[in-house]
């Protein structure tokens, strides 16, 4: 059974940090790109990053790119996202994602809210 659960959401200030984790298991997590996306209430899911199996490929949505780096850590089945220099717009619900043979599977999601 595949299962995501993320963690490290939190309320920070404009201008500040976040490290987002995502624990997997019940698939072959090094084989599969991850990816987070993010809800913001009462707007639809927006994607914000993809990182390819085994790492040497990564995407970003231009609302995010140079404040937000994705990685993983194919032995430990961990996904991250470092988010710095964060904005108001940035307050979201963020989930890590995975289509594991053509089921798409996310977790809980975490609370970012960035606000002063």
């Amino acid at each position: 059974e595949v299962q995501l659960v993320e963690s490290g959401g939190g309320l920070v200030a404009p201008g500040g940090s976040l490290r987002l984790s995502c624990a997997a298991s019940g698939f072959t997590f090094g084989m599969y790109g991850m990816s987070w996306v993010r809800q913001a209430p009462g707007k639809g899911p927006d994607w914000v990053s993809t990182v390819a199996g085994g790492g040497r490929t990564t995407l970003y949505a231009d609302s995010v790119k140079g404040r937000f780096t994705i990685s993983r850590d194919d032995a430990k089945n961990m996904l991250y996202l470092q988010m710095n220099s964060l904005k108001p717009e940035d307050t979201a619900v963020y989930y890590c994602k995975v289509k594991v043979h053509g089921t798409d599977y996310r977790g809980q999601g975490t609370q970012v809210t960035v606000s002063s």
